[in-house]
């Protein structure tokens, strides 16, 4: 039987960095973030979106993805709004994908809100990434050249290092690369013996 591993973190903890480590240990990993992305612009998706936040987000008939960012984040219950769209669709755009991967003793599910979305609990384990606040906002200005104040903003929108802990089997802090692999690589051994 597949084993579903959940990974999780907030924005900026290094979850991919991860994941792309597991990955290239030869563990098939679904990012549930990139997916999500990709099915934003699926026509249905599209329409959905419009008819909930209307045409003041879209420019000349395309999504205008900075002005939904900024109205989302922003607004709580919009972004809860935008969740009901977008996690429904990625749930059975995971479940196709594992079908695929039925054959793998372990699987990963990558996703920064898979508490949060309640996709948790579909995982048989659950890996939580953290670090340090003040780096995990540096990170995300550089990589996503964002401010410190919109960095904030969505971290404000998603669960606490600590809250993620709390359900979480396994943290693995990632303040060093290295030694982060090297924590994820214990992990995994152990998840691949029992």
């Amino acid at each position: 039987m597949t084993k579903i591993i959940g990974l999780t973190g907030g924005i900026g903890s290094g979850k991919t960095t991860i994941a792309n480590h597991i990955k290239s240990l030869g563990i098939p990993v679904y990012n549930s973030d990139e997916q999500a992305k990709k099915i934003l612009y699926l026509p249905k998706t599209l329409k959905s979106i419009k008819s909930v936040f209307g045409n003041d987000i879209f420019e000349n008939d395309k999504l205008d993805k900075v002005k939904l960012s900024t109205l989302v984040f922003n607004n709580p219950k919009l972004l809860n709004l935008l969740n009901q769209i977008i996690h429904p669709a990625v749930k059975v755009d995971f479940e196709k994908w594992l079908v695929n991967n039925i054959n793998s003793p372990l699987v990963v599910k990558e996703a920064a809100i898979l508490f949060e979305s309640g996709s948790y609990k579909d995982c048989d384990v659950i890996i939580s990434i953290s670090a340090p606040q003040e780096l995990r906002i540096k990170r995300v200005m550089e990589r996503d050249h964002l401010t410190y104040k919109e960095v904030l903003s969505r971290i404000s929108n998603q669960w606490t290092d600590e809250m993620r802990s709390k359900m979480s089997n396994y943290v693995i802090e990632n303040q060093d690369i290295k030694k982060a692999c090297a924590q994820t690589d214990d992990c995994i051994k152990i998840l691949l013996n029992y």
